[in-house]
């Protein structure tokens, strides 16, 4: 029987749990853009940067956090600075969920990020209707992967 995924606040006790779906997720399916960070590093950037100062949300199922994002909004324009599943839990929706919620938290427009290899995501994003707005070298992200910035605006 397939349980309900719910949405809540992340806390500071979550960030182990958040750290683990971050790295499982950036592992298998984004491989090809390779962690700059240490795993002991990435967690305590999570719990003393992320959580603190980002809209950190989580996806629970039967208590076990699934997935995470994050966002923020600088200038007007929000931001889906993080959204990652861990990788059993691809395809249930929580994705889904997770976009419904940044667009209601955030109105419009809202802005993300990613790697223009990472096919799955850039479908993900456009049958979500966010749309491309520039292809960059990479040059501007950590990893020194070409990235694209995508866009999603409110159709009144």
């Amino acid at each position: 029987m397939k349980q309900k995924i719910s949405l809540r606040k992340a806390t500071l006790a979550d960030a182990k749990a958040i750290t683990a779906v971050y790295l499982a997720s950036r592992k298998k399916f984004v491989a090809f853009a390779t962690l700059v960070h240490s795993d002991t590093a990435i967690y305590q950037w999570i719990s003393e940067t992320l959580i603190p100062t980002n809209q950190v949300t989580v996806a629970e199922e039967n208590g076990v956090i699934v997935g995470m994002m994050a966002l923020s909004k600088k200038d007007g324009v929000g931001w889906i600075d993080h959204l990652y599943l861990a990788p059993g839990s691809i395809g249930q929706g929580i994705g889904t969920q997770f976009v419904t919620a940044a667009k209601y938290a955030l109105g419009s427009p809202i802005r993300l990020l990613t790697f223009q290899q990472n096919s799955n995501a850039r479908k993900f994003y456009e049958r979500h209707g966010f749309h491309v707005l520039e292809y960059s070298n990479g040059s501007a992200n950590e990893e020194q992967c070409p990235d694209v910035l995508y866009e999603w605006r409110e159709i009144t």
